[in-house]
């Protein structure tokens, strides 16, 4: 590749993994408060491939597109005024979210403080499946919920990549921990800190818990209308995060009727927050679960295997050694 260009995965159309195309495109260049960063890793979250079909943050982007949210690399370059990083540095981030960050490429730029720096115990490849989803956890259990010690968390699809994340986290702020998940992953959950596992496959959830004070639901009503049952869970002036899709109004009035509160959610960019989030990682509290990882070349293999359900934790694209 020249200084010019770079390897990136576009699309054109909204379609199946089939439109992910390996291609070479321009290389960018950081703006004023920008850094240039080199991408080694690219994770992948279910809003790529929901906005590769036409959904999830389709409405935002434009043609051609770059999908990725989630980066891990190495500073090439800054812009004029940035004074917290500089070549050399590896980080990590989520930029740009909601809008395109471009992460399936060789080189992304964002601004400086939407960064933080890379956690040193990791490689590149675990670092990038940590941003997304592990500051939609961050964010949902400390900003949104006000989780403190002492508190009942329950956490739905908790083996995915949001929810391993939120059950160490609630575990790192004492809640007392329920995770939802097939039976096979309950051993690996409750060494994460999950309290107590309910078998989805085989057990009505709202039937095994009671009184608590926050649900994270990473379901939706969409499967099995997840988040209307979640409201017989939860005590009095309890919380509902129903994270994918959001609160209808049907929702939204169910939750009021029972006496409890109700919200969307969507992750922002937050430095501050990965930069704590690397120290807990790098002091052995929060670890990182990759069950596998594809080339660039290969993301629409990767997005055929994300889209197949059950993944454990997160999985990531390689793009530069």
């Amino acid at each position: 590749m020249s200084g010019h260009t770079m390897r990136a995965v576009t699309i054109k159309e909204f379609g199946g993994p089939e439109v992910l195309t390996p291609e070479e495109v321009s290389r960018p260049a950081p703006l004023p408060t920008e850094v240039l960063v080199r991408v080694h890793a690219a994770g992948i979250n279910p809003v790529d491939w929901k906005t590769r079909e036409g959904q999830g943050m389709a409405g935002l982007q434009t043609f051609p597109l770059i999908l990725g949210w989630d980066v891990s690399g190495v500073v090439e370059e800054v812009g004029f005024g940035v004074t917290t990083l500089k070549p050399g540095d590896e980080v990590y981030g989520m930029p740009w979210f909601p809008r395109a960050a471009g992460a399936y490429a060789e080189y992304v730029t964002a601004p400086a403080r939407q960064w933080a720096r890379k956690p040193a115990t990791v490689d590149h490849a675990h670092a990038a499946a940590v941003p997304l989803a592990a500051l939609t956890a961050w964010q949902i259990l400390v900003d949104t919920a006000d989780v403190r010690a002492g508190r009942r968390v329950l956490i739905t699809a908790a083996a995915g990549g949001v929810g391993h994340f939120a059950v160490q986290f609630a575990r790192h702020l004492g809640a007392h921990v329920i995770a939802t998940a097939g039976a096979a992953r309950h051993a690996w959950l409750k060494d994460l800190g999950a309290d107590e596992t309910i078998d989805y496959t085989t057990t009505r959830f709202e039937e095994a818990a009671a009184d608590v004070d926050v649900v994270i639901d990473l379901v939706g009503d969409g499967q099995d209308r997840t988040s209307t049952r979640s409201l017989k869970t939860l005590a009095p002036g309890g919380l509902l995060i129903a994270v994918p899709g959001g609160v209808s109004p049907d929702l939204a009035a169910a939750a009021e009727a029972a006496g409890v509160r109700s919200t969307g959610f969507l992750v922002e960019p937050d430095g501050h927050a990965l930069t704590t989030i690397a120290g807990l990682i790098d002091a052995g509290e929060v670890t990182v679960e990759v069950e596998k990882t594809f080339p660039l070349d290969q993301a629409a293999a990767a997005h055929t295997h994300g889209e197949s359900g059950h993944t454990r934790g997160k999985l990531v694209l390689t793009v530069t050694d």
